[in-house]
């Protein structure tokens, strides 16, 4: 739905077009620290889908906030719109270079 905190409901439409096709992507939190975001379309190829998961995470790993001790990212699972979750191991993500 559209929403002023999200940005598509605005005055400068324009913009708001320009944002959303440049790849602006927007992800919600809830208060158990969870990340909501998705990532594809079962039309893209796995090299796009892989390439949105990653940038996603670089993304999560780049706004931690510099309080943060620890493990930032404890678990990733990722899911279809209504099917089960399937875990990431986060020890085995390697570098997006190699």
């Amino acid at each position: 739905m559209p929403n002023p905190k999200s940005g598509t409901v605005t005055q400068d439409v324009g913009r708001a077009v320009t944002e959303f096709k440049g790849g602006k992507v927007e992800y919600r939190t809830d208060r158990y620290g969870n990340v909501h975001v998705r990532i594809g379309k079962a039309s893209f190829s796995a090299a796009d889908l892989e390439a949105n998961f990653r940038a996603i995470v670089d993304e999560i790993q780049r706004v931690k906030p510099a309080s943060a001790k620890g493990k930032y990212l404890k678990k990733i699972s990722l899911s279809t719109t209504m099917g089960p979750g399937v875990k990431v191991d986060t020890t085995r993500l390697k570098p997006a270079a190699e």
